[in-house]
């Protein structure tokens, strides 16, 4: 860490003194600390606190247990480390979300909670957050959400031999279209390498599988011991169909009643519980409403600022209203090396195939419709919907679910790897009461 950084964060703190009259005598007091330096970050007190009371007014409105203090405290600063790491390389890599796609995300999660936006202003205040805190931490959610995809996306390929095997699987057990609201904890073993440590966090997982059993709550736990991303979430892994469930607990899940905790799982990260917290049933759907689109894709980078990228797909679609050949400007513009050079065609889409921004214009297009601009993880699009038809489920589609399934349970297991990686490459240092030695690419730092 540079001495510089390290020079004006205690000059900060110094300035961030001030006189209060308590009595005839002057008295000064220190109004924020530094908890931990993270790169060229710093954390502040302020933000720990604010964090901690977000996450147990939302636990406690969901009726989880909370862990003792000094464990919520340790536990929600390493997720703003590693939040503040994402977002640094977020910025070094030129990501910016803009007011505009900010607006409209805000937007939509409104709606999707059936509220006004002065109701979800309520909402927030009675939970302490200031709505401008709630823009930026969607905005940080945001970013990270998009650095994730770009790092981690470049780690996973699907073959067609696992999409064979994967579908013979399913053929011969039958599909199964019950869904399941699952809760997950992971407890990461130190050094996989040795015995010991091995079977001591063999014994940890065994024994609080039992705390469980004997009426422990699931999520209190995981917000307390998992080591997995969504730990202060409650473990909550959403609704999951049987083809979307990871790998190591597919085959557990069908099994389990509602309530109960599954045996401890292993594989070479660590050790696994997994439970069901709700199932419900449904019916396959024999037949979908595919629509066949094609679009033009504008991608912000570092030489091309989001802002840029924006002008520009306007151009286009000003151009497209004038009379221009959607399929010319596709090939000479589209960053989306793939449909571009076929005219942006991606040809006939299912529903859940493409990220929510897209598959929401996609859905609300008429045909023929110029869609757009809008914004997407990937960036600035113009979309139209040439032609829409019902058709029953193919080969093809089930070979995209089971590619779509797959994907998604190699991203899970690569996301927990790279972000193990980053943070092990961080320079973090600890100050105040947090502080304690931290060691990073074999230096060690201590306050």
């Amino acid at each position: 860490m540079k001495a510089t950084l390290r020079h004006a964060v205690q000059t900060l703190l110094l300035v961030a003194a001030v006189a209060l009259s308590l009595s005839a005598q002057a008295e000064r007091k220190l109004l924020d600390q530094v908890v931990a330096i993270v790169d060229d970050d710093v954390i502040l007190q302020t933000e720990l606190n604010a964090r901690i009371n977000t996450i147990t007014t939302r636990l406690r409105a969901q009726g989880t247990g909370l862990p003792p203090r000094d464990v919520l405290e340790e536990r929600v600063l390493e997720q703003l480390i590693t939040e503040s790491i994402q977002l640094q390389r977020a910025d070094k890599l030129g990501m910016r979300i803009s007011d505009n796609e900010l607006n409209e995300t805000m937007d939509n999660i409104v709606e999707r909670n059936g509220m006004t936006m002065a109701q979800f202003e309520q909402q927030l205040a009675s939970e302490g957050v200031t709505f401008r805190q709630a823009r930026e931490q969607i905005r940080n959610e945001m970013l990270t959400s998009r650095v994730q995809q770009r790092q981690v996306g470049n780690r996973v390929r699907v073959t067609d031999r696992e999409i064979e095997n994967y579908l013979e699987a399913l053929e011969a057990s039958g599909q199964n279209t019950a869904e399941y609201q699952l809760a997950y904890i992971f407890i990461e073993v130190d050094d996989p390498s040795d015995e010991a440590s091995v079977a001591a966090t063999r014994e940890r997982a065994q024994d609080l599988r039992q705390q469980i059993v004997d009426g422990r709550d699931f999520r209190e736990v995981a917000v307390a011991e998992s080591d997995a991303s969504n730990a202060l979430e409650g473990g909550n892994m959403g609704w999951r169909t049987e083809s979307q469930l990871p790998s190591l607990v597919a085959p557990v899940v069908p099994e389990l009643e509602v309530g109960v905790p599954s045996a401890v799982l292993e594989n070479n990260s660590g050790f696994h519980l997994v439970m069901v917290l709700d199932k419900r049933g449904g019916g396959q759907q024999q037949v979908i409403q595919q629509h066949k689109v094609r679009h033009i894709l504008i991608r912000p980078s570092q030489a091309v600022p989001d802002a840029s990228a924006e002008a520009k797909i306007r151009d286009i679609y000003n151009r497209l209203e004038q009379g221009a050949d959607f399929a010319d400007l596709a090939r000479e513009y589209s960053d989306d090396p793939v449909s571009g050079s076929d005219g942006g065609n991606l040809g006939w889409v299912n529903r859940g195939q493409m990220v929510p921004a897209f598959e929401q214009a996609m859905l609300e297009a008429d045909l023929g419709e110029l869609r757009g601009p809008f914004r997407s993880q990937f960036g600035w699009h113009i979309l139209q919907v040439q032609e829409r038809r019902q058709k029953d489920i193919s080969g093809d589609v089930k070979k995209a679910e089971a590619r779509q399934a797959i994907y998604r349970r190699k991203s899970e297991t690569e996301l927990q790897n790279w972000l193990r990686e980053i943070r092990d490459e961080a320079f973090v240092e600890f100050k105040g009461e947090y502080a304690r030695e931290e060691t990073t690419d074999g230096d060690s730092s201590e306050s």
